[in-house]
């Protein structure tokens, strides 16, 4: 699959558009034996879906993509199931899963930014580029994009890991956090890492980024080491966190997320161990 992400809708009328529909946070899909795939205007032509507020937003393997809304009250028809952002996640490969997350995303803003926020009047969509604008005050609005850190902290061949309140008993991950006004993404990790477990971090090192629609964040990943204090967990975000060795982690996350693949690039990189010497 290829995803690529554009505001311009096509000029024909699409025959067989991909259409991500929401309800809340669940995507509406098409369970086929054990696979899953997005729903297809042939599919739509079968029910009595309403494509009103659409919103065209890329193009997936060279067919157009549209997101739309699910009233509360409006019944799912056969053969449609709404599954939650985060289990799609784990069953789409990486083009799939960057297409559904900018879908619910731009759902959000479209949902939240209807109104100006300086006087009042009804948004428009803005013809040239992907933005809301006031046609009374000239307000422009672009998607709302909230950037946050997530970052590995090795310390003698072993990795930091926690769990926080809102994990399931035995998950742990990497720490994360928000960036604040006027602060550095270096800053950010050393005040999160500090805040949350105590502990002071340096060496901090630019490792990837992903978008996380959940609801809108960019997060933005980084490698550091431990610099020294000692394991003192804040209670409220975060309920325990410890060192791992790479052949001792506990349940982590999956394969598609950014912490996952700062979690496997420590322990693919972590130094070889020396044999034994054999006694003759």
């Amino acid at each position: 699959m290829t995803f690529v992400s554009t505001a311009e809708p096509p000029l024909i009328p699409p025959e067989n558009a991909f259409w991500f529909f929401f309800r809340k946070q669940r995507l509406l899909v098409i369970q086929e034996g054990e696979n899953t795939r997005i729903p297809k205007t042939r599919d739509l032509k079968k029910t009595n879906l309403s494509t009103e507020g659409q919103h065209f937003f890329g193009m997936l393997n060279g067919q157009p993509c549209y997101a739309s809304g699910l009233g509360s009250n409006e019944a799912i028809p056969e053969p449609f199931s709404a599954m939650e952002l985060r289990q799609v996640f784990r069953r789409f490969e990486t083009d799939g899963v960057q297409a559904a997350g900018l879908a619910g995303h731009l759902l959000a803003w479209h949902r939240n930014h209807q109104y100006c926020s300086r006087c009042g009047k009804s948004n428009e969509d803005k013809p040239d580029e992907r933005a809301k604008i006031c046609p009374e005050c000239g307000l422009v609005n672009y998607p709302r994009l909230s950037p946050a850190i997530i970052v590995s902290v090795v310390r003698e061949g072993k990795i930091l890991l926690a769990h926080s309140t809102r994990f399931p008993e035995d998950f742990y991950s990497v720490l994360a956090g928000f960036v604040e006004p006027g602060e550095t993404l270096e800053a950010c990790v050393r005040r999160e890492v500090s805040e949350e477990v105590g502990i002071s971090v340096k060496n901090i090192r630019y490792f990837g980024s992903q978008p996380w629609p959940f609801p809108d964040s960019l997060m933005v990943g980084f490698t550091a080491e431990y610099a020294g204090g000692e394991i003192k967990e804040d209670g409220v975000e975060i309920s325990h966190a410890d060192w791992f060795e790479p052949d001792r982690l506990p349940r982590i996350p999956p394969g598609i997320s950014i912490a996952r693949k700062l979690i496997d690039g420590f322990t693919e990189e972590r130094p070889p161990v020396t044999p034994a010497v054999l006694s003759k």
